[in-house]
């Protein structure tokens, strides 16, 4: 630690990475803030080669945030539409994925309607997930790639197959590009060169232009079946509505594409005094009861998201097999436990206990106290209401839970 804080104290170049360890956590706003904090405190905000990096994932989860895909979209982004497409956006918040799932189990969601993504396996709690689609009057998933959570449906169900981006795609208007968005910022122009699949495969922009088209008819200026024939069509409308795109079709065909305003680069804050704020928050305390662990989920080197390409883990020596739990060493010893021994992990949330069996326990340099399972299988001991206030992401990364010899088979 002393070492490290020597190394933050000589440079004014940091930059600070992190990814779901934070933002899965049930203090993941005050995480993520401290770190802002710490910038803060050593000027590496707005300098060159420093800065926060939220890694986020692949281009869809960044390029969602900038187009808007929230379900408390700005008053900016709403009055913005309102003015491009002539009509009165709804105003009201809407669900989160935790929001979305309650609402499931309530009766209050007739459908889901899936793009890309797998629902099941990605969100906590995986059994009272599974019960919230059965409740659903219809789910429809759109996909590149069948997958198991395809198989748990409402009480009626669609599979609309489309291409990949790796395919080409080719509409009315000629051969069509979509644009990615990286961790940077950064946006560029990705076109597929491979042959489809098949040839009745529709585009994700085709099938939602579609729907619309078929939905709102004449109710609606937009012209969807127009939009998804070229999709510089799309994209003048972005230049028109979300800031930082403006002459996206000409910036995109540029080398390297183009890079998205950043405030924080240029010193502006959204603040009343316009300069940065620190925050404060109260050093965390956890009491863990004898023989209780803190689990982390986590992902093998065989995996992309929630599929799983094999059964191995370059990263951290398994072969063969991912029902196994990651322990310290003397964590073992301490609880009559020894590597190779098929155990239980149980959490318990409020009244409610949670259980996955059958995991193989592996010896690994991990703290004392914690351990590591990984995702999606450990994702049925996350309690759906345990989440981080404020943000209310799932606590994927805290679970409290116990380790128990597994009974015979």
């Amino acid at each position: 630690m002393r070492a490290l804080a020597d190394l933050l104290a000589g440079t004014h170049k940091i930059i600070a990475c992190w990814a779901m360890g934070l933002t899965q956590h049930e203090h993941a706003i005050a995480n993520i803030q401290e770190i802002a904090n710490l910038l803060l405190m050593r000027g590496a905000l707005g300098r060159p080669g420093a800065g926060l990096c939220p890694v986020r994932g692949h281009s869809n989860v960044q390029g969602d945030r900038t187009m808007g895909i929230d379900h408390r979209p700005g008053a900016a982004l709403l009055d913005a539409l309102a003015r491009r497409f002539g009509f009165a956006p709804p105003r009201a918040p809407g669900l989160d994925v935790v929001g979305a799932i309650e609402a499931m189990h309530a009766g209050q969601v007739r459908l889901l309607f899936a793009l890309g993504g797998n629902f099941l396996s990605a969100a906590p709690d995986t059994d009272a997930t599974a019960r919230a689609l059965r409740g659903c009057a219809l789910t429809a998933h759109v996909a590149t790639k069948l997958n198991r959570a395809h198989l748990v449906t409402g009480r009626e169900a669609l599979l609309l197959p489309c291409l990949g981006r790796s395919e080409r795609d080719v509409q009315a208007g000629g051969p069509q590009f979509v644009t990615v968005e990286d961790s940077m910022g950064a946006v560029h122009a990705s076109q597929g060169v491979l042959r489809p699949a098949g040839a009745a495969l529709r585009s994700e922009p085709a099938i939602v232009a579609g729907l619309a088209q078929a939905v709102l008819g004449a109710r609606t200026r937009v012209r969807w079946s127009w939009l998804a024939e070229d999709y510089d069509r799309i994209r003048d409308d972005i230049g028109a509505v979300i800031p930082g795109f403006e002459e996206m079709n000409v910036r995109v065909r540029t080398p390297g594409g183009f890079v998205l305003p950043n405030p924080v680069r240029e010193l502006r804050f959204p603040t009343e005094s316009g300069r940065a704020r620190f925050t404060i928050h109260p050093v965390p305390a956890r009491g863990l009861a004898p023989g209780q662990l803190v689990l982390t989920t986590i992902r093998s080197h065989d995996q992309y998201n929630t599929t799983i390409y094999g059964l191995d883990d370059r990263y951290r020596g398994i072969r063969g097999g991912r029902r196994v739990v990651f322990m310290n060493e003397d964590d073992i010893r301490s609880r009559a436990l020894e590597p190779g021994m098929t155990v239980d992990l149980v959490s318990r949330w409020r009244d409610e206990t949670r259980t996955v069996a059958r995991f193989t326990v592996v010896a690994y340099p991990i703290p004392r106290g914690s351990a590591a399972a990984y995702f999606p299988e450990a994702n049925p001991l996350v309690p759906l209401g345990r989440f981080a206030p404020g943000s209310r992401t799932p606590a994927s990364k805290s679970i409290v839970i116990e380790v128990t010899p597994s009974a015979p088979p």
